[in-house]
């Protein structure tokens, strides 16, 4: 199985900026670049293959059609379909902050929506302005009755927790957590492979579409846990030196591990028969060589490294988000 580079899909939204534009490379007619999903294979935006004997074609497709589930890895072998792929990756790029909302776990979400699992999520601040902010649990355990009534009478964020935070924060968002993220953030976000969103309070904003954005109160209150955070707002594990790079974890959990690789000359990795490989680089460029194949990397890029493919080594000054399940 060769490794395959990716293109996203990307995303307009009314808080979104150009940074993923001038600064990622990507390509496209559209303005307020909120998101870009870099690993993806949900139906609400998929990643392409670029290059290669699988060029233009879905990863979606490449995994049905060519490669099999088994390329995800012994850890997902009890997702038997495509639409059990379990995680999605994203860049985004918050000129404006975002909506006060909230995910549902895996339990509410097969009960009453159409996708399969709930959300569960990580953010890594890639960038953010000095005074950014995020919105990250309640500042006191209230009630759901105290929640929904905060939300009727326009009182919400007098109860939220709000946070500064500083480029290499993380934000471990368990479904459930209330969150949003600020204006002036740049992050790269981990997630279950998930597009439900339970909105409670958009600042009275309209959509790109002129009208007002659509809120979820109901299924916000059933699902929120109306507490303080239960995480600090910092990568799970310190620093570690290698020869020739520094690894972090930055989050683990039962659906992913996220680890922040900055190589100064040569990174070298297993993709074992556990689980597959992203590797989004964050910065710098290099060279990536798996087997007999040998690539050129740069900011941007999103690679695709089927599971059981063996070792592979990532040349060159480069800063890697490393995921696997």
């Amino acid at each position: 199985m060769g490794i395959l580079f990716l293109k996203p899909a990307l995303k307009e939204t009314i808080w979104g900026g150009n940074r993923l534009k001038s600064d990622f490379g990507m390509e496209t007619d559209l303005n307020n670049i909120a998101e870009a999903w870099m690993l993806s294979c949900h139906e609400d935006g998929e990643s392409t293959v670029i290059g290669g004997e699988y060029d233009g074609e879905t990863l979606s497709d490449v995994i049905e059609k060519e490669l099999g589930m088994e390329c995800l890895g012994t850890n997902c072998r009890d997702y038997t379909k495509i639409e059990d792929f379990p995680i999605l990756i994203k860049l985004i790029d918050a000129q404006d902050k975002l909506s006060v909302q909230v995910h549902p776990d895996d339990e509410y979400a097969a009960a009453n929506e159409k996708d399969i699992r709930g959300k569960t999520e990580a953010w890594y601040i890639i960038d953010c302005d000095e005074d950014a902010e995020l919105i990250y649990g309640f500042k006191d355990d209230i009630t759901k009755d105290e929640f929904r009534r905060s939300i009727e009478n326009g009182t919400l964020l007098e109860k939220v927790n709000i946070a500064k935070v500083k480029p290499g924060d993380v934000a471990f968002i368990s479904s459930g957590t209330l969150h949003a993220i600020g204006k002036g953030i740049f992050l790269a976000e981990v997630q279950q492979s998930c597009n439900t969103t339970y909105r409670v309070f958009d600042y009275n904003r309209t959509g790109l579409d002129g009208k007002p954005r659509q809120l979820h109160i109901d299924k916000a209150v059933d699902v929120t846990k109306c507490t303080t955070p239960d995480m600090p707002l910092s990568p799970e594990g310190m620093p570690v030196k290698h020869d020739g790079y520094t690894s972090v974890l930055l989050s683990e959990c039962q659906y992913f591990t996220m680890t922040l690789i900055d190589s100064s000359s040569l990174f070298t990795d297993f993709s074992d028969e556990k689980s597959f490989t992203s590797l989004i680089i964050l910065g710098g460029e290099g060279e990536i060589k798996c087997g007999s194949e040998t690539y050129r990397v740069k900011k941007g890029d999103s690679i695709f490294i089927p599971a059981g493919s063996g070792e592979y080594t990532v040349s060159g000054n480069v800063k890697i988000l490393h995921t696997k399940v």
